[in-house]
Formats: C-alpha cells, structure tokens, sequence
C-alpha cells in the first residue's frame, strides 16, 4: 500500500498546474492567466480582527444549493462555505486531504482505504463518521455528471467508525482528481439527510464547514453564519485546502443579477465585494482609492452546434461556421482589453498544464471566408436560417453572439439572433433542441477532460460520437497519466477536424472587486471567502 497523508502524493497523475497571481492592483498591472488570484494575501497579520458581516454582490441565483447536482458557479461558490469534501485541491491543482485524514491506494490503483479525520461535527452537532460518508458518496454518484465511467460497479464500504474503503472495477489514474473537484462536488452530509432528500434533490443543508446555512431567501440573499465548533486542517491554506478560519460573523450573498447596480453598491459601501464587473469598468476601479480589483481566470468563451436537429447537423456546415470565424474579433467585442482573455484552442485551460494540448489548432481561428463558401457550397445551402442563441444576461456572451453573427452573415449565410434572458437559454439548450442552431456560452475550467461540457454526452443534447465516448472511456481507465495524455491529445484532434462539436473561441478572466478594507480575499476555481477579514 502507499500512504498519502496530508500533502497527498498526489494522485498517480497529480495535476500540477502552473500558475501565476494575476490580481490587479494600483501599482502594477499584472495579468498572466492564472486560477490562483490572491488579492492581499491569505495570512492574517492581525488575530484580534474578528467579526462583522460580509456582504457580497452575486451575479446569478443559483438553481438550487445541491452541490452534487449542478455544475452551477452560483450554487459551487455559496455551497463551498458549509459543504467539504473528503479530498480538495490546493493550488496547484493537486488533490489533497480535507474531511480525510489520509487515504491509501492498493498497488492496482482499485482500492482506496480513507482514514477520516476524528471529532469533525457537523452543523448539527452530531459527528461524522463512515455512515455519514458512504450515504453522500453514493448521493454524488447518483447526482452528478463528472464521474464518467471511472466509478461505475464501485462501492463504498465501512470498516469502522473512521474508515472508508471505495473498490473499484477498473483503475483509474484520475480518481482522486475526481473526488476532490470542486466542481458538481462530492459533499459530505449527514446520512439522515441524504436519506430523507426528495427526488428533486437535498434542500436541508447541513455540512462541516467553516459557515453555516441559515436561509435563502429566493432572488434576494442566501445568509451564512459563523459555525462555532468549526474544526479546521492545521495546514497552510492553500487553493482550496488548507486551514479555513471564518472571521466575519454573518455572510449574506445578494442576488443582484444587473451590473450596473453590482458595480454601484461596492462603490457606495453597500457592497463589501462584487462578482462579475463590467469589464469597462476595470480603469474606473483601478483608480478608486476604496476598491481593489481581482483579475482571474475563469473559463473559456465557446461556440456550440446543434448536433442533433436542423441544419448544424450537417458537418460541412459546422466546417463552413469555423472557417469563417474570426476569433480574435469575437474576444476583442467580448472583453475590450486584450488584458481580459486569451486566444487557445485547447478544450482544456491552458494553465492545466497537464492536458494542455495544441491539436488541431491549424482548424483554430481560420478567418478565410473563401475557404467558408466553398464548405457551404459543398453543403449545397441554400440560404436557411442558421438560429444563434445568445443572452444579454451576461454581456460578454452577447457582444460575441453579435459579431458571430456579422461574420456568418459576410459569408452568405442567412443568420438569425435569438436572445433570451438566463433561465430561458439554459431551457432551450437543454430541453428546446428544436429551437436553436448554435449559441455562444462559456465553460469553466475543470481538471480533466471527462470533465468537459463540450464533449458531454448529455449537455445541449450531447456528443453521441461512438470515438469520444470510447476514448473518454479510456482516458479514464488509463492506468499511468502518459498514457492518458496521449490519448487526450488525439481526442482534441479528432474533435477538431473530424467532428467539431464545438469552436473553442479563447479564455478569459472574470473580474471581481472588493472594498480596501478586506484582506485575505483570494480567487480559486472562483472566490474563497473563508481567511478573509475586515480591516476596520
């Protein structure tokens, strides 16, 4: 057996990811793309500053605060203050243990022993034990969409009390990646919870972390407070792992969706921090003297087809689509500021440095309209409507939609923008197939392919192809990350010039901001707001 204990050996592929601070401030302007943004720092130089209630401006509703089920940003930043997991990731992407004290893997990599950590209550009181463990692990494998093939026939058992061991049919160098992802995460509950959930999912919420749940008011606020008999790692906070401390007394996350009136409130003090800014607000934060402002990355800005219905079901449409696209152009009206995205076309982050890849990238930002009419011509179009789907929810997704449609219209296409608020273009891509042809979203980024959305074989009606499914399937099993790699790379290739699901168009940084009188602010997979405090 091999012991990882407390800075875990990192999993047989350890998912190092290289990454650079990228937060803005008032004497220099630094942004290397990185998912590690630490505003001031996540060390408290001063232990008596205690107290105060945080009040955060959140973008979006989330769908619901069931974090297993919802790949949601909304629903993983407010879940992460009382949800854990048995494994996080620190900053470098590296799995490591929270809620387990250690694991032990079995040479053939299909046996996994967790030791949990002793005396952790939960918010209400009762300690958690191995029960408690195995009711939420398979909860997760029920509800959530990130464990591909890697857990099917697994079980959960219970020597004792303190220790859990999951078995697994097949290895897989990327299990304890998926465990700890903070994405559709595998929360430890209470057994009685899980138990009595309704179909609809969990919606009494109960966890170990540092801030309880105490109400959410639906398009108004979701209210923490302070959880007392918190028992926190004594380790260095780190990404998300590391000692987690709760400094302020309350925490309430304001549903305010207009940015405008995010932006107005953190300047008039009604805000202590704010998601998602406009990004031509970015030299007006930077020159005012009460807020500072975080630059992060924060996802990939995509092109998806309709594969299933309508006339994008036609690969030479899709070719003629990519050919003319300029994507440059797109990211320029999608985030004025090259400072604010990124050109790439891997499907993975390319701070993921082990999943980076660059194939097919000759398909990648073609802008040759010639090359656009001959694929149309060889489609034999004939001047139908090609529906793009776009939300002014979020202006970025607009502003590109807009100049996506321009750049088709110039080839000859008869194209068509369909805008809807949030909720209604989640519906329809999920459930009005029928309706749309392609729409521009955005990705956030994950730790590993089968993680993907854009190779997902349930969201916007999937990716049916029988080569993904069987090299996803394969990724998974894979027993070393070399091998696992190399099948990644000729994946993205394929997915490139023999299938295009979707046009990868660049990354790009979110931009938060937050009062001066806050420390300890740090950006992670998206805001962390435990360790941070109030000056004054």
């Amino acid at each position: 057996m091999r012991r990882v204990k407390n800075v875990l050996f990192v999993m047989l592929l350890g998912l190092i990811l290289t990454l650079t601070a990228c937060s803005s401030n008032k004497d220099q302007n630094n942004t290397d793309q990185s998912d590690n943004t630490t505003s001031k720092g996540n060390k408290i130089s001063r232990e008596d500053v205690e107290g105060g209630t945080l009040k955060i401006a959140l973008d979006g509703q989330p769908p619901n605060l069931d974090a297993p089920s919802t790949p949601a940003t909304s629903t993983r930043d407010t879940t992460r203050m009382m949800f854990e997991t048995l494994l996080t990731t620190d900053e470098n992407y590296q799995a490591v243990p929270m809620l387990a004290e250690s694991v032990d893997v079995s040479e053939d990599s299909k046996v996994y022993t967790f030791k949990l950590r002793e005396g952790v209550s939960f918010h209400n009181e009762k300690e958690m034990t191995s029960e408690d463990v195995i009711a939420s692990m398979e909860y997760w494998l029920e509800k959530s969409t990130i464990t591909g093939s890697i857990f099917e026939g697994a079980t959960w058992t219970a020597t004792d009390d303190y220790t859990v061991v999951l078995e697994l049919t097949e290895s897989s160098s990327l299990t304890l990646d998926t465990l700890a992802s903070a994405k559709m995460a595998a929360v430890i509950m209470p057994k009685e919870v899980v138990e009595a959930a309704p179909p609809e999912g969990i919606d009494d919420y109960i966890g170990t972390g540092p801030y309880k749940f105490v109400e959410w008011q639906q398009d108004q606020y979701i209210h923490f407070t302070k959880f007392e008999d918190y028992q926190p790692v004594e380790d260095e906070a780190s990404g998300l792992a590391g000692k987690k401390v709760a400094h302020f007394d309350d925490v309430y996350f304001y549903i305010v969706p207009d940015a405008s009136t995010r932006l107005a409130g953190l300047q008039t003090g009604e805000y202590d921090f704010a998601y998602n800014l406009p990004y031509d607000s970015y030299d007006q934060l930077e020159s005012h003297p009460d807020i500072h402002s975080i630059l992060t990355p924060s996802a990939n800005e995509f092109l998806l087809y309709n594969k299933n219905y309508g006339i994008t079901k036609d690969y030479k449409i899709r070719q003629a689509i990519n050919a003319a696209l300029n994507n440059e152009e797109i990211m320029m009206a999608a985030f004025p500021n090259q400072d604010f995205f990124w050109l790439d076309s891997g499907y993975m982050d390319v701070n993921i440095v082990n999943w980076a890849s660059t194939a097919g990238n000759e398909f990648y930002n073609m802008d040759d309209q010639e090359l656009a009419k001959q694929y149309l011509e060889e489609a034999g179009y004939n001047g139908e409507e090609i529906r793009i789907m776009a939300t002014r929810d979020y202006d970025y997704h607009y502003n590109a939609a807009v100049v996506v449609h321009d750049q088709l219209t110039n080839i000859g296409i008869n194209a068509v923008l369909d805008v809807y608020d949030w909720p209604t273009f989640n519906e329809k891509a999920t459930q009005g197939l029928e309706e749309w042809d392609v729409l521009l979203s955005s990705s956030s980024t994950v730790s590993t392919p089968p993680q993907l959305i854009a190779l997902s074989p349930s969201f916007a009606g999937g990716v049916g192809d029988p080569k993904v499914i069987e090299d996803m399937q394969a990724i998974e099993t894979a027993p070393t990350l070399e091998e696992a790699q190399e099948l990644w790379d000729n994946l993205q290739g394929y997915a490139w010039e023999e299938l295009l699901p979707i046009v990868n168009i660049g990354g790009f940084n979110s931009l938060y901001a937050h009062r001066n009188n806050m420390e300890g602010i740090s950006a992670f997979s998206g805001p962390v707001f435990w360790n941070a405090y109030f000056t004054d």
